[in-house]
């Protein structure tokens, strides 16, 4: 029966953000996925089947990838309402996925390790070669130019601000993705963050070389 369930996410979450562009697509959901349960392994601590749900969906209600938060929220429930899921199941997996968006660096006090181990997948793929490459997709997306030095660094961000505030792509790994390794919950997550982020260190180092002219 979850095997059952795992098929049917796997299908619609394919469908919904199978053409993504933005680095939000089905790869970075099955990174997520895979992730998620590696850590899961690791850690010997959470429910698999809920972690991998939650995993799998969580990017079908980001208001980034819909017309309307209100929206995307539908999208999610209309889809557990049709699979046969109890309702505690259901429960976990829509606040997991509530909880674990970084918002413009607002802290959600997560509730359960399932939501702990999703959210670090989730960061974890944020970073990294990987992360780099989502960053610059997403800010070209966006429209963003990749750096402008007249642009300040934002410290301090409402949700509103995060989402629609001026900013570049190169600003994003200040405001947002260099922030996370201090921000992960487990252990193993981490110990894997250790080598993504210094990938992050060293690419910008480069960056500025490079922009400022030093050959």
């Amino acid at each position: 029966m979850k095997n059952q369930i795992i098929e049917q996410t796997n299908t619609f979450v394919r469908s919904q953000l199978g053409e993504d562009a933005t680095g939000h697509d089905w790869f970075h959901v099955d990174r997520v996925r895979r992730t998620a349960l590696h850590i899961c392994t690791q850690e010997q601590n959470g429910d698999p089947f809920i972690i991998e749900m939650a995993a799998l969906l969580h990017d079908i209600p980001d208001e980034k990838l819909n017309d309307s938060a209100e929206a995307g929220k539908n999208k999610l429930n209309a889809f557990l309402n049709s699979i046969s899921l109890p309702e505690d199941a259901q429960k976990a997996i829509v606040e997991i996925i509530d909880s674990i968006s970084f918002k413009g660096g607002s802290k959600t006090e997560l509730k359960t390790i399932e939501a702990k181990i999703v959210q670090d997948a989730d960061r974890l793929d944020a970073i990294g070669a990987i992360g780099i490459a989502r960053t610059f997709a997403y800010g070209g997306k966006k429209g963003q130019p990749i750096y402008d030095p007249s642009i300040h660094v934002r410290e301090e961000m409402s949700i509103e601000e995060y989402r629609k505030g001026k900013s570049t792509s190169i600003h994003h790994f200040y405001e947002k993705l260099l922030k996370l390794k201090d921000l992960l919950n487990t252990d193993t997550a981490k110990e894997m963050a250790e080598k993504r982020h210094q990938t992050m260190v060293d690419f910008l180092e480069q960056f500025y070389l490079e922009w400022e002219g030093q050959y």
